[in-house]
């Protein structure tokens, strides 16, 4: 049984594709006493509500996490968080970069404040491939984000308050996935556009990430960032699989995108275990009473965990499966 099992709990951004999937599984398998639901858009919450047929286990907060005094009113009497806000889109976050900064590191830190304040028990806070050696805007403000929740412990002194940080990669299936666009440019007898046919990324689907996150939980003291163990994949293997006929047309990478992912740094590797079903980055300083964890072992001296170089694929065969069981 989960620590989440019969509790209280919030989550932010929860009307975006996570927080949807992160409600299905909470009210199917972990019976919350509440969930509280937090995010910008009414008519989202709205729409989650029919989804729901507006559960009386839900509750429904309007706010942004930008403003600390509305996420310390939402998490009033709430025991667990999950912070999945943000705003993600990287080139937009090039053109407006002081808007990501504002919501993916001040926001963070809000959440931060605001779950000491009102005394919650553990934090995990959602991060992203983009945040190990970033190079764009969007993964700077997220690896940004990574420390605070980190540093997180530090700042809680003696409250009971921890904080860890889950960071994994594309999420099929998600708002903006790739999937569903170049479902509807196949549809249309269209080229699918990929912007360096040599891409490989790595993938997760929406309910391995909720599994992820909720297992977190349980195994976190407080100061560990995870890292699952998945797959990696060709974009152009993706896009045969979707439409084996289509023409594929290479545009180049987009501005401040990577030719392949990262999920793990060299130098973050010097503080990485394996653990089972993840690798676990442990904390720098640790002055709250972390504790190396009792099972794991360390990984080979300049590990480094890239999507060019994981020894983990998916196959067509396994992709085609994904797509028919998920879409």
């Amino acid at each position: 049984m989960s620590v989440l099992s019969g509790s209280s709990i919030l989550v932010t951004g929860g009307t975006g594709s996570f927080g949807r999937a992160f409600i299905s599984y909470a009210l199917a398998k972990l019976d919350p006493q509440r969930l509280v639901v937090f995010s910008r858009d009414e008519l989202k919450q709205y729409e989650v509500k029919q989804q729901f047929n507006n559960d009386p286990r839900l509750r429904w907060f309007i706010g942004d996490i930008r403003d600390e005094r509305r996420l310390l009113r939402a998490m009033h009497g709430v025991e667990y968080v999950v912070h999945a806000a943000a705003l993600k889109q990287v080139d937009t976050a090039e053109y407006n970069p002081f808007e990501f900064v504002r919501t993916n590191v001040m926001g963070s830190q809000n959440v931060i404040e605001a779950s000491i304040d009102a005394v919650v028990r553990k934090v995990v806070a959602l991060s992203t491939d983009k945040a190990s050696s970033p190079i764009n805007l969007y993964g700077a403000t997220k690896l940004t984000a990574d420390k605070l929740f980190i540093s997180g412990n530090h700042y809680a002194g003696h409250h009971p308050t921890r904080f860890a940080v889950v960071r994994y990669g594309n999420v099929m299936g998600s708002r903006g996935s790739v999937i569903p666009y170049f479902r509807k440019l196949a549809a249309e007898g269209k080229p699918l556009p990929i912007t360096d046919l040599r891409c490989t990324r790595f993938f997760i689907t929406l309910s391995q990430a909720v599994e992820f996150v909720v297992d977190s939980f349980d195994l976190m003291q407080g100061g560990e960032l995870y890292v699952p163990k998945i797959p990696s994949m060709k974009i152009v293997d993706l896009a045969r699989a979707i439409s084996p006929e289509a023409e594929l047309t290479d545009i180049g990478l987009r501005p401040g995108e990577k030719l392949h992912e990262e999920m793990i740094s060299p130098e973050e590797g010097r503080r990485a275990l394996q653990l089972g079903d993840r690798y676990v980055l442990q904390p720098d300083l640790a002055s709250w009473g972390y504790r190396k964890p009792d099972v794991g072992r360390a990984v080979p001296t300049g590990f480094a965990y890239r999507s060019d170089t994981n020894d983990e694929w998916f196959t067509r065969e396994h992709i085609d499966r994904i797509l028919r069981a998920e879409f």
